[in-house]
């Protein structure tokens, strides 16, 4: 849960559209939170940006494109790469 302020795609439709546009881009085996909101279907580090559409989408969505299956990596290299970005900020996310 996040401790600021957010707006959930029931409240305001330019996050549901921001939220719906930059899933889009993301390969299916995304498509589910990790670590939902309440609502169970908005990851926290997600509706933290819903103050800002437009940021959510430009953030999200490139990293949605980064994870494309058409390129050569695999997830297993994706979360392994993540991990080690993680260890190396001293980031417990």
């Amino acid at each position: 849960m996040t401790w600021i302020k957010t707006v959930t795609m029931e409240d305001d439709e330019r996050v549901k559209k921001a939220m719906m546009a930059q899933r889009a881009v993301y390969p299916i085996e995304y498509a589910t939170p990790v670590h939902p909101e309440n609502d169970g279907k908005t990851s926290s580090i997600v509706a933290s940006h819903s103050l800002i559409p437009d940021a959510l989408f430009h953030a999200f969505s490139t990293f949605g494109a980064l994870m494309s299956p058409e390129l050569p990596l695999q997830r297993h290299q994706h979360e392994m790469i993540a991990t080690m970005v993680s260890v190396t900020n001293r980031c417990v996310y």
